[in-house]
């Protein structure tokens, strides 16, 4: 029977200090972020949502779930890195400082006559293009996306629904990454990729910083519930980026202190899993066609930069197979009585699926322990989606597709204990 895997990262447990977070989320950068994000029109901070009711069934003082389904009209929180990354390479193309440059000026006529139009290019499997589309037409650019072949055409159509052109390769992911940077090269055109490579490595480190958006703005959130941080924090991977742009700025915003965290992947393309599993601190790519209902976490290769800050600071790398992310998903769209409901994709719904696991399987207890995860808990997810694929959401949540198998189904019992089928 297919299981939740997991690895302590010891490392990170005894990592006082992580020059490679300092490197990525710099001192100033998460403010210098927020600044050019609420310049953009119809920018509004995302919901973040108490599950309380789930929390106390599963024994947690709370879960907070960060809604990104709502960023932007996008259904996902990636505009937040391609923009700001959209941003700094305008930016130094027009040779000003971050301080002279806003949203208005970028798009003003003074700059587009000296830029011209940019084609900006990237490989996704749909959130991130999507992101790159909609940053390059709203600052009057265009844009040329990559997907590999399986991208599901409605994340394809909201891409075109930007002005982009999409070219579906034969291919999973990874080869639409290789196919990108050949043929940008040959037209000339800016690639916009959320994963490093030798001597590029400024726009991935932008794309991180992007990210910081809407750590910071839980961050105010929770204070306003009476919270100085999480306790936890749970965060799906693809390459990374997402990951360790959360782990930097919590990292670099309270140090020692900072929130125990856990990186989950699919198990097809657990590629930050394996990495951790060979534990020589370097990045190591899976092969294969990656294939899991989590499309936008269907990544064989890690950004090497992000795989830096994870070995430092990440505590616990998980990989676990579909019908947990299935479970979020239904999970998330059946709340309890009193809790909200939230529409989650896949990617997005999968940490608070193995969340759940983890406090109600009993071969996951020793994980549960060593990450303390009680009724003082507060634990924070990042719903990464929404429906971004309706036909496959369906499935999940009308139909029931990727079922929880029979020996991994829970039951909770009158004395608050959990009874397993397995």
């Amino acid at each position: 029977m297919e299981s939740i895997n997991w690895i302590i990262n010891h490392r990170a447990w005894s990592c006082a200090h992580s020059k490679w977070a300092e490197r990525v989320i710099l001192r100033g950068v998460p403010q210098t972020v927020r600044k050019f994000h609420a310049q953009i029109p119809g920018y509004r901070i995302s919901p973040l949502k108490g599950l309380d009711r789930l929390a106390a069934m599963l024994g947690l003082g709370g879960i907070w779930v960060k809604d990104e389904s709502q960023r932007l009209a996008l259904n996902s929180f990636k505009v937040l890195g391609g923009s700001f990354a959209i941003y700094n390479v305008l930016r130094q193309k027009l040779g000003l400082s971050s301080s002279d440059v806003s949203f208005a000026a970028l798009t003003s006529p003074e700059a587009r006559a000296k830029l011209g139009v940019i084609t900006f290019a990237t490989a996704t499997d749909g959130n991130h293009g999507r992101g790159v589309a909609w940053a390059a037409s709203k600052l009057g650019h265009r844009a040329i996306i990559y997907v590999p072949n399986g991208t599901a055409q409605a994340r394809i159509d909201a891409i075109k629904g930007y002005g982009a052109e999409v070219v579906v390769i034969d291919g999973n992911y990874d080869a639409a990454v290789e196919q990108i940077k050949n043929d940008a090269r040959a037209h000339g055109w800016q690639v916009v990729s959320d994963t490093a490579w030798e001597k590029y490595e400024d726009i991935p480190v932008w794309i991180m910083q992007g990210y910081t958006t809407m750590f910071s703005e839980a961050q105010e959130q929770l204070a306003a519930q009476g919270i100085i941080k999480p306790t936890h924090v749970f965060l799906q991977a693809g390459v990374g980026s997402l990951s360790a742009a959360g782990v930097a700025f919590y990292r670099n915003l309270f140090g020692a202190d900072a929130p125990l965290v856990t990186i989950v992947e699919p198990t097809t393309a657990a590629c930050l899993f394996e990495s951790a599993r060979i534990g020589d601190g370097k990045p190591y790519q899976i092969e294969g066609d990656l294939t899991t209902i989590m499309a936008g976490l269907a990544c064989g290769r890690p950004n090497p930069i992000a795989w830096n800050v994870l070995w430092d600071c990440a505590h616990v790398f998980v990989s676990c197979p579909d019908f947990v992310a299935a479970r979020g998903m239904r999970m998330y769209a059946v709340p309890l009585a009193g809790d909200p409901f939230i529409v989650s994709g896949e990617s997005g719904a999968v940490t608070l699926g193995v969340l759940s696991f983890i406090m109600q399987r009993p071969e996951l207890v020793p994980l549960r322990d060593r990450l303390g995860l009680g009724p003082e808990s507060q634990v924070l997810l990042i719903n990464s989606e929404g429906n971004t694929d309706p036909d496959d959401f369906r499935k999940v949540v009308w139909e029931g597709a990727h079922a929880v198998p029979q020996g991994f189904k829970v039951t909770q019992l009158t004395d608050g204990q959990w009874q397993t089928g397995g």
